[in-house]
């Protein structure tokens, strides 16, 4: 998606929350040059006005028009726009997506790309119509060290690929935190297998040059959710954690207790009267905190995935078997929750990396292995980083905005790499739902069928 216009591109955004923020940042200041954001919209109209304040009025940028979200098409006809951003919840991305397109512009949407078959159906139907560009900014590829292991592989180093197992950690600050949000339905965001693994499966998707086939899962809510707390014994809780009460712990988020939290979200309940803050261990929770995935590929490989949204520290392994040796990467990115004097903590540590607490019990780091068959381990260099998600955002939005001339690692993701994202997490939760094993192939996603084809292997980056 590079501009070969000698006027900047139109930008749209929808959605204002606090993903979003680092797009309004980026062409509000240091790629302003590369892009201009025209208009946006959001259902709650007070969070545009903090998005505002906070990432557009400190770089002195104009305030973009406002426009309904129901009315995209119509913004994007009324003001020219070039490319939509979409960072709304997930339920909404394939009708955003869809509608975008048809207008005439090309989509830089939010992982995960859609939430179910319907949606993927949809949007493989609206590119193969219009012909346009949706780009899913998986910034986790950005990684150096997941940009190292990839290059490992590619390499040669443990010959061919026969399995992969990928354990990925969620704490108690950062897990907790998609059980008090709109994600806790599983209606919004697909679930854990959707909304967050989508990334994780994008990896080893990527890392392995392979298209995923067939999905077996298994999992359940089995930590947070109020039955579970019934059973461990756990009393009376506040609905919420921004309230006055002996009853809140560490698993309470205060909104009011952190400046842009409140700004953002607290302070906007009067439009709309969505809570950020909700109790884990609340009724009504419909998403799993505890998954185990088998995923086949085509090519042969088989990956072991596990989930698990309330460990004391946060980060993943990932260790890939060849028929010459093995790889391992291991990152922590907190090694545990500490929790200061006000209640505060640091939700995600891979977006603030620079003001998580480090105790030095489980050092926060990152080691790459490689280990060939008859031979000593060694370490593998990994690139220096700096930023959030591992260094990934910044090089991301480089891509985004100023447009890539070189891309060996093949780091811009298509909607079809989204589409096969998702398509292990919608075979998982049909897995889930069923018992056994899913084709994704045999589920009702349309032209989408085309991503997980021996074609769509061989082209993918």
């Amino acid at each position: 998606m590079t501009d070969q216009s000698p006027s900047r591109p139109r930008y749209a955004l929808i959605g204002a929350g606090s993903r979003a923020q680092m797009y309004i940042s980026a062409l509000a200041g240091l790629h302003s040059d590369r892009g201009e954001l025209v208009a946006w919209g959001d259902t709650n109209p007070g969070r545009l006005d903090v998005a505002f304040e906070r990432s557009m009025a400190p770089h002195g940028a104009e305030r973009p028009h406002r426009f309904d979200p129901a009315a995209l098409a119509d913004a994007i006809t009324e003001h020219r726009i070039d490319r939509v951003i979409i960072t709304t919840p997930d339920v909404t991305h394939a009708d955003y997506i869809c509608t975008a397109l048809e207008a005439g512009a090309d989509v830089i949407v939010e992982k995960p790309l859609t939430i179910d078959e319907a949606g993927l159906a949809a949007i493989s139907a609206a590119v193969e119509r219009t012909g346009r560009d949706v780009i899913v900014t998986f910034n986790y590829r950005y990684a150096p060290r997941n940009g190292a292991l990839r290059r490992l592989i590619a390499s040669g180093e443990i010959g061919d690929v026969t399995s992969v197992h990928f354990e990925w950690v969620l704490d108690t600050a950062h897990g907790a935190d998609y059980f008090r949000r709109w994600h806790r339905q599983k209606e919004n965001s697909g679930g854990l297998l959707i909304h967050k693994a989508s990334h994780h499966f994008d990896l080893v998707n990527w890392w392995i040059g392979d298209v995923p086939s067939r999905v077996y899962a298994s999992g359940g809510l089995r930590f947070y959710g109020a039955e579970n707390a019934r059973a461990r014994g756990i009393g009376q809780r506040p609905e919420r954690g921004s309230v006055d009460s002996p009853l809140r712990d560490g698993f309470s988020l205060d909104l009011r207790a952190d400046p842009q939290l409140k700004a953002m979200y607290f302070d906007q309940e009067q439009h709309d009267g969505y809570r950020r803050d909700q109790d884990v261990f609340d009724e009504g929770i419909t998403i799993e905190d505890n998954l185990a995935v088998i995923v086949d590929y085509a090519g042969g490989p088989t990956l072991s995935y596990a989930l698990n949204a309330h460990a004391p520290w946060e980060g993943y392994t990932v260790a890939v078997n060849g028929t010459k040796g093995r790889a391992e990467l291991t990152v922590v990115e907190r090694g545990s929750v500490i929790i200061d004097g006000d209640g505060r903590v640091v939700i995600d540590p891979s977006a603030r990396p620079d003001i998580v607490v480090d105790d030095g019990s489980r050092p926060v780091a990152e080691r790459l292995v490689l280990q060939h068959h008859f031979a000593p381990a060694r370490e593998v260099e990994i690139p220096e980083a700096e930023g959030g998600h591992g260094g990934g955002d910044a090089p991301l939005l480089r891509d985004l905005f100023i447009g890539v001339t070189d891309d060996p690692l093949g780091l811009v993701a298509t909607w079809a790499d989204g589409a096969r994202a998702v398509g292990v997490g919608i075979a998982g939760n049909r897995s889930l739902e069923t018992g056994v094993p899913i084709t994704i192939t045999e589920l009702p996603i349309g032209a989408a069928s085309t991503a997980f084809t021996g074609d769509a292997r061989e082209g993918s980056a």
